[in-house]
């Protein structure tokens, strides 16, 4: 509390610089060596959401990042809080998410002496974060955050890691607040769109590639605009799929795991590839061979908004930096040519991905988990957010749901278990009236299947669906792939999940067949708890296209010809 000589704590400065910032949630995980901070939120109008495991607060945090478009905030304590935390941080890095973790630390006279939980989080986060530093000065914190959240959200998103000597935390001083940061946008010149016209222009098969973040509901529904205008076919990155409507006629599918190899082909025989927000690394690029290093024989136009990424792996024949919400604001601009050549090929490209994805696949057991999510896609308000972690589980979601708006796609691609249930609590959290659906595999759900508890403790009733095939399901089709028959360390014996969503205080049921699962769904709904949904499907149903046993035969028929 201010006192009369308009003294604060340094815990509570920080605090009102969260606040300044018009940050209204964060998450943590509580320790000794943050408590004056903690005490300021007592006073102050933020939400605080207590976790389990920093893991999952800070994947909490990134999630409302990558909702907002500002640095979700997490709190963890020093030492094994901190490297506890650091999966989230790696997320925010890969995924280019806005995000501040704040860490408590040794008091300053202690430093250097590794005192109790001592780290050097300057070197720990060095290669991690965009910026790691540490507060020595009280009256430097409002000067400190501002800069945190001026980096966390500029040019290229990412993260933030800030250590808090708790004796600094505990020091009074009087200091004025800082101003708010606010996002920077760079837009394009009048010459990169004069040139971008008159690429497409001479084009014959043009494509758009959509990824990154730095997006607006303005943006997408802008590039949508253009993408009418200019009847030009539109992909999505790896876990990018609601940049860009999927019931769109223009619309060809999304470059991630279990891609359609038709898509793969389009790409691969374009003659101009716009490249708008995303890095086109090695997963949507399927191990970099879309496009040839460094110079691509394809025609490239890269649009993203730092500038240090522009030609870092690839040449692009055209560079613009700029921001996706101000270049699609741009796009106005571009007029189409008089005759579009390449309407056949947008048909043919839509025409690839309906039949890729309109009907689900046959797949061993009683459990269809393609049927699932086709089923999903017809009932679900088109704003609900689907989450996912990582693991062969997910592949029937990207092929089979379908994104219509912004925002409803909360996945990691920096291809990190356990993301999944702490990004549905999140999401959750900071937006009550919506659904959320975690999709999660076995071993992907208990990496942190800890935070149902904190589902729990705040009436949070997402619902869970755990695809339980027994297995590290992506890791055994690799073994089979590489080493057939040869099977080890990817076994897995599960809890009951059902009982165990019961034991927390949540909603829990079994699902042994296709049919079961719609009842069970809407049973988990009018629950009005959290839910799990135990789906257990076949081992055999290692993805919609292929079994193990038809990996092994390949592998080992590859071996022996």
């Amino acid at each position: 509390m201010r006192g009369k000589d308009n003294m604060r704590s340094g815990g509570e400065v920080l605090v009102d610089q969260l606040l300044v910032n018009g940050v209204r949630h964060v998450f943590c995980v509580p320790g000794e060596s943050y408590l004056a901070a903690l005490d300021a939120f007592h006073d102050r109008d933020v939400a605080v959401t207590v976790c389990r495991q920093e893991g999952g607060a800070v994947m909490m945090a990134e999630a409302h990042g990558k909702l907002t478009g500002r640095p979700g905030i997490a709190f963890v304590t020093r030492g094994p809080g901190a490297t506890n935390g650091s999966p989230g941080i790696h997320i925010a890095k890969q995924d280019s998410t806005p995000l501040i973790m704040f860490v408590g630390q040794v008091a300053r006279e202690m430093r250097d002496r590794e005192a109790f939980q001592e780290l050097d989080y300057r070197a720990v986060f060095g290669t991690m974060a965009k910026w790691a530093t540490e507060i020595d000065d009280p009256e430097r914190i409002p000067e400190v955050v501002s800069h945190a959240f001026h980096v966390a959200m500029n040019g290229r998103p990412g993260p933030v890691v800030i250590a808090l000597p708790e004796d600094m935390l505990m020091e009074r001083v009087s200091v004025a607040d800082a101003l708010a940061a606010e996002p920077i946008e760079t837009w394009p010149g009048l010459t990169d769109m004069s040139q971008l016209q008159k690429l497409l222009w001479a084009a014959e098969r043009p494509i758009a590639l959509l990824g990154g973040s730095r997006w607006s509901d303005a943006a997408c529904a802008a590039t949508v605009r253009f993408a009418e205008r200019f009847d030009l076919p539109v992909a999505t990155s790896f876990r990018r799929m609601p940049l860009f409507p999927a019931t769109h006629p223009s619309y060809a599918g999304d470059l991630g795991t279990g891609v359609n190899p038709k898509l793969v082909a389009r790409v691969k025989a374009a003659d101009l590839i716009l490249l708008v927000g995303g890095r086109l690394g090695e997963m949507p690029s399927q191990g970099y061979t879309l496009i040839d290093i460094p110079t691509p024989r394809t025609k490239l136009i890269h649009v993203y908004p730092d500038p240090d990424e522009l030609g870092h792996v690839y040449r692009p024949h055209l560079a613009i930096n700029a921001t996706p919400t101000a270049f699609a604001a741009s796009l106005e601009g571009v007029q189409p040519p008089n005759e579009i050549r390449w309407r056949g090929w947008t048909k043919e490209a839509r025409a690839d991905y309906l039949g890729w994805t309109e009907q689900p696949t046959q797949v061993p057991g009683a459990v269809n988990f393609g049927e699932i999510m086709v089923w999903l896609r017809g009932v679900l308000p088109a704003d609900s957010i689907i989450t996912n972690g990582a693991g062969n589980f997910s592949t029937w979601m990207h092929r089979f749901y379908r994104f219509s708006r912004p925002g409803t796609l909360l996945g990691p691609t920096s291809g990190s278990m356990g993301y999944g249930l702490p990004a549905a609590v999140g999401a959750k959290r900071l937006y009550p009236g919506r659904t959320v659906v975690c999709v999660a595999g076995d071993g992907d759900f208990l990496m942190n299947g800890q935070e149902f508890a904190t589902a729990v403790q705040y009436d949070l009733p997402i619902i869970v669906l755990i695809m339980d095939n027994g297995m590290y399901g992506t890791i055994r089709a690799h073994q089979e792939r590489e080493f057939p028959g040869r099977i080890t360390a990817t076994a897995l014996k599960n809890p009951d999940f059902a009982a165990y969503a019961r034991a927390f205080g949540g909603f829990g049921a079994t699902v042994t067949k296709t049919g079961e699962f719609a009842a069970a769904f809407k049973a988990a709904q009018e629950s009005g708890k959290p839910a799990i949904l135990h789906l257990l499907v076949d081992p055999q149903a290692i993805s919609p296209a292929t079994t193990l046993d038809a990996i092994r035969a390949k592998s080992m028929a590859a071996r022996s010809s």
